[in-house]
């Protein structure tokens, strides 16, 4: 929650007019409403227990369209400019999320060597004759759009009903690589490939909707004001920056960006900065701290005690309560 309304203070920066709306807990809507910040979501709403997942809620994405024209977006994402341009884009879609067009074996595959063996196997495509499907696309959802209620609804039991039949698939459980919650997108990219419904394409170069935060090759100050990531026009080369090792990926991309052709890259400012790797969250998570800190406002809070209501001025922390 306290995501969410750090990336509304950065949205706030550049569109004032349009509404957002927030699906969270009890326990979130009562903390932010003591610390007297509920009025930066115009729209809040209790996340039934049943949704508060990711494929509870994002293959139910027709239960939380509040608005004629939603645009879902994760907790973890910061505004860097005018979002004006991108809904134009958007409005030609009637359902679409943030992806690419073709989908490697990494997709909802195993991770590291391990992936060896799905290649070999071409087990990837093993899954779409299965299914009838002719293409995967990469469906990322970091962003999903839909100005079609009845579209939603479709996609969203076409995900699920590809999720139910996951032992017939080639694709890995979330669960069982330690995570908590299973992931939604291999089901959501199988279903726009069964619909026939285009990808939004998240590597636009310098028209970008969102491009990861990568520490060393994203330029920022601390409150993200102003924000440049390197973006290199080769993929190959711009899928170097996944590298956990800083040194190593460095080194690679120096190498081969060096050869002909594959050096060219811009620095952009994309619509939204997203904090997907694990690894590189934390200016993320300070941004966010700074934003409550600094905008929280003391409520006063009748607390109990021995059976009489007594005010405070300090903010209570609910577990003490």
């Amino acid at each position: 929650m306290r995501h969410a309304l750090a990336s509304v203070v950065s949205l706030r920066r550049y569109d004032r007019k349009r509404p957002v709306a927030l699906f969270c807990p009890q326990s979130h809507l009562s903390l932010l409403k003591r610390a007297g910040l509920d009025h930066h979501f115009q729209d809040i709403f209790i996340l039934p227990k049943e949704n508060r997942s990711i494929v509870g809620f994002k293959h139910h994405l027709d239960k939380f369209m509040v608005y004629d024209r939603s645009l879902f977006l994760d907790s973890d994402m910061i505004w860097c400019k005018n979002p004006d341009p991108l809904w134009a884009q958007l409005s030609a879609f009637s359902f679409t999320a943030t992806g690419l067009e073709r989908a490697d074996f990494f997709f909802g595959g195993p991770k590291g060597l391990a992936v060896l063996g799905d290649i070999l196997l071409d087990k990837r495509r093993a899954t779409m004759k299965r299914f009838g499907l002719t293409g995967l696309p990469r469906v990322q959802a970091g962003m999903i759009y839909c100005q079609d209620r009845e579209y939603a609804q479709i996609v969203s039991e076409t995900a699920a009903y590809f999720l139910a039949q996951h032992a017939e698939t080639h694709f890995r459980s979330r669960l069982k690589e330690g995570r908590n919650e299973e992931s939604c997108e291999w089901s959501l990219a199988m279903a726009m490939s069964r619909l026939r419904l285009p990808v939004f394409p998240w590597l636009q170069g310098l028209n970008s909707p969102q491009l990861d935060f990568v520490e060393g090759l994203t330029n920022y100050d601390p409150n993200f004001e102003e924000v440049t990531s390197r973006y290199y026009a080769d993929r190959l080369v711009y899928s170097l920056r996944g590298l956990r090792n800083k040194a190593l990926r460095d080194v690679l991309i120096r190498v081969l960006s060096s050869l002909p052709g594959k050096g060219d890259y811009y620095d952009v400012t994309p619509y939204v900065l997203h904090f997907g790797w694990l690894h590189h969250k934390q200016p993320f998570y300070d941004f966010a701290s700074r934003v409550w800190e600094e905008l929280a406002v003391e409520q006063p809070i009748a607390v109990p005690v021995n059976g009489h209501a007594i005010f405070t001025n300090g903010m209570v922390n609910p577990a003490t309560v």
